[in-house]
């Protein structure tokens, strides 16, 4: 493999000049001798790009992917069809290869793309203004309590046990550098347990998932108004493909929904990269972070689409900004986009209406098998939670024997099992099967 080095010895003499140092060791002068390496990296010697590709391939043989097996695993990223029209889209270098839009008049693809998809957002969540986009789901859910905090000042947030456990690791880790408190309620029979949440004139925010981490639909609106009572927001963690059945958290009153797109056009590929969605009232859209793409028209009465609000962000007001940037993730969200056409909103409907069929086909099934049982009793779309009565590790281990991934273990004799379009009543029925055996 030939190498490249972007700077010259003479490029590295004049930048040192300019600054005046004399060498480039004379930068890490301060650097206690304590902390330095006084040896090279224990590296290897390089390899050619055949011998680079052949240890990788080994390496990637240790790996079990969901082309190998048939799998209801998800708790949170799902196996979900990705049609190639997809690839197709993405994979164009005008979408794939370019920097941040600042620059309208030779970004205008881009920026297009970015305006649909936040149309696409808003009408999922049924609230009036989306971004494009932030990084994954548990990150939006923090960004959304950021949010809540500079709106109202208040630094104590309530949090459902049905959201996300990445998600609440995710705002207790950024709540300690606001200096707030994160206290997580429990669940009744599967739904947020609203007569344990301790609301009171101090609470910044509510936040709760919809469908939640056990898979059961939420009753958003008396959870909304009782926060709304204090003065506190709503924010709504949601599927964004269940709400092409259930109705917006939105419309609901919810003020703040935000969640995973994985599900949207994105592939389980390393776990990630995916897309975190974020939608708000327009009571807190300067104070929204990522990207927002506006509609305007130029001198000549064209059409045209911008980045607006800029003003919210690091590249103008720096460490007084409240807008984290996320260039990367517009592709991820342009996926997201050509996904949502594709099915369009008919295909959308269909799809959550079939995931809630073959869902409960398969809880029926499953508790069905003696010794099983379902954690709750509530609706669920695409997730469901079931208990054993024994050897759950049995359970597991002859499905993974059996080429099949049973779903996620929740507790010692709980499991999480996931249902997508790619799972056909035969594969439930054989999952069914392998649970009757090694229970028997």
């Amino acid at each position: 493999m030939s190498g490249y080095t972007a700077v010259t010895d003479a490029d590295r003499g004049e930048m040192l000049a300019t600054i005046g140092v004399a060498s480039v060791e004379e930068l890490f002068a301060d650097v206690p001798p304590g902390l330095r390496l006084a040896r090279p990296l224990a590296l290897p010697d390089g390899r050619s790009e055949q011998e680079v590709y052949d240890e990788l391939q080994a390496l990637a043989r240790r790996n079990t992917s969901t082309e190998d097996e048939i799998t209801f695993l998800g708790a949170g990223m799902y196996d979900s069809y990705v049609p190639a029209l997809v690839d197709s889209i993405t994979s164009r270098s005008e979408f794939l290869t370019p920097y941040t839009p600042y620059q309208p008049e030779v970004s205008q693809g881009g920026l297009q793309a970015m305006f649909e998809y936040q149309t696409a957002i808003s009408e999922l969540t049924g609230l009036p203004v989306s971004n494009a986009s932030v990084y994954e789901g548990p990150s939006a859910v923090a960004a959304a309590g950021y949010l809540a905090k500079l709106h109202n000042g208040r630094r104590r947030f309530i949090v459902s046990a049905g959201v996300h456990p990445h998600a609440i690791e995710t705002l207790r880790t950024l709540a300690r550098g606001w200096e707030a408190s994160v206290e997580v309620v429990p669940l009744a029979d599967g739904l947020t347990d609203l007569a344990a949440m301790r609301l009171a004139q101090d609470v910044s925010a509510v936040v709760v998932a919809q469908p939640n981490f056990l898979g059961a639909v939420e009753r958003l609106e008396p959870l909304v108004e009782a926060a709304h009572a204090v003065g506190a927001l709503v924010i709504c963690s949601a599927d964004p493909v269940s709400l092409g059945l259930l109705q917006a958290p939105g419309a609901q009153g919810v003020d703040i929904v935000v969640g995973e797109g994985q599900t949207l056009g994105n592939r389980l590929d390393f776990g990630g990269p995916s897309f975190g969605f974020f939608a708000v009232t327009d009571e807190l859209v300067r104070r929204m972070p990522g990207r927002i793409a506006g509609q305007t028209h130029d001198l000549e009465g064209r059409l045209g689409y911008v980045l607006t609000l800029q003003t919210r962000e690091q590249h103008i007001r720096r460490e007084k900004a409240t807008s984290n940037i996320c260039t990367a993730q517009a592709l991820n969200a342009l996926a997201g986009i050509v996904y949502l056409s594709w099915l369009g909103r008919r295909g959308l409907v269909e799809l959550a209406e079939l995931l809630v069929r073959r869902t409960a086909y398969a809880r029926d099934r499953l508790t069905a098998i003696p010794g099983v049982s379902a954690v709750h009793e509530q609706p669920v779309v695409r997730e469901f939670a079931v208990a054993f009565e024994r050897d759950l590790d049995a359970v597991i281990a002859h499905c993974l024997r059996e080429g099949v991934n049973p779903g996620y273990r929740l507790a010692p004799d709980q499991l999480l099992v996931a249902i997508t379009e790619k799972r056909s009543r035969t594969q439930i029925d054989r999952l069914a099967g392998l649970i009757e055996e090694a229970l028997a």
